[in-house]
């Protein structure tokens, strides 16, 4: 690409927020450094990692690259926002210190924003890999199933409210690009968590901006140990807990929201199981008299759910029978 051609393309910030991850934040910005997309500024936000990774940055030689360091860890929205307000660029992307970019993703969704400023954002669907970076075929066949990719038509949604906030289409933290100007970055709540993806979704959906959706897999979503996924299943009972407040923040704003009262039914069936999610949640943290009200209230405005039904009796439940029960439960 000649320079006149890269001066003519918008600059696209693209922000990396890491932690303690170097092997893979060293293949996520190599990624991004052989985007055929030249015009672009890498943003390396660190979170205070035990091992500064400032030489690993470095050892690019890539003027392009911005590298910043947090004195202590600031927790992880906070650490992704700042790389957003650093971001000098048009357009922003956020690409996770343990994913990965084809080199024609940004060369391919940069395009429909600049051909259409009544355009908020530009996505894709993802591959799905392991710790190896080993394509997970059947794992990306059900990712695409899952959010409804596979039936969303290529090109341009305006609303796009349902499969942004609904099927939940649209990896805003993965496969997006997003026009900056548009979205303030410190109107996201820090209790959005690690939900913040999806609250960025919803201010996209309510900006009035067009999505474009381009059907094709240009972006490698890593699915291992230690992400956040898998945190908050049944391992970390901690991370379940942040995880269902996040829930609950989100589609407690959303079922305020008069811009989505068709879904509102939808976002309060969602906010009810986060309640049954943290009950069980400060129940496996021996934490019973601060669970049993999430019960109460998730069954308070619900006729009958199983699930709940049966994390409070066990609630009540003496602990030795409550531990090997809790064992085998969700």
């Amino acid at each position: 690409m000649s320079l006149s051609q890269e001066s003519q393309q918008p600059l696209v910030s693209v922000i990396i927020p890491t932690y303690n991850r170097p092997e893979y934040l060293k293949q996520a910005i190599a990624s991004a450094i052989k985007q055929t997309y030249q015009n672009i500024e890498i943003i390396v936000s660190d979170n205070c990692s035990p091992e500064n990774p400032q030489a690993l940055v470095e050892s690019f030689g890539d003027s392009r690259i911005r590298f910043w360091r947090h004195q202590q860890n600031v927790g992880m929205i906070a650490n992704q926002q700042h790389g957003f307000k650093m971001a000098q660029g048009k357009y922003v992307a956020s690409l996770h210190d343990d994913d990965i970019w084809n080199e024609d993703f940004l060369a391919k969704l940069v395009p429909p924003l600049e051909a259409n400023s009544e355009l908020i954002l530009a996505f894709c669907d993802q591959y799905i890999i392991d710790a190896d970076s080993i394509i997970n075929h059947a794992g990306t066949e059900e990712n695409t199933r899952g959010y409804k990719r596979d039936k969303l038509a290529k090109g341009i949604h305006q609303p796009f409210y349902k499969i942004g906030l609904v099927d939940k289409s649209i990896p805003t933290a993965a496969s997006c690009v997003i026009r900056n100007n548009i979205i303030d970055w410190d109107s996201m709540p820090s209790e959005v968590g690690g939900m913040w993806d999806l609250y960025l979704t919803y201010l996209c959906c309510i900006s009035g901006y067009g999505a474009y959706y381009y059907p094709e897999r240009l972006t490698r979503y890593r699915a291992h140990e230690q992400t956040d996924t898998m945190l908050s299943g049944s391992r970390d009972m901690q991370a379940k807990i942040r995880k269902a407040k996040s829930e609950m923040f989100c589609y407690q704003v959303f079922m305020e929201d008069a811009r989505l009262q068709q879904f509102k039914s939808y976002f309060q069936q969602k906010w009810l199981e986060a309640n049954t999610t943290l009950g069980i949640g400060l129940l496996r943290s021996e934490q019973i008299a601060a669970a049993r009200p999430y019960f109460w209230q998730a069954l308070n405005q619900q006729r009958f759910d199983v699930r709940t039904v049966a994390a409070l009796t066990l609630s009540f439940t003496p602990r030795f029978f409550a531990d090997k029960l809790i064992g085998v439960s969700k």
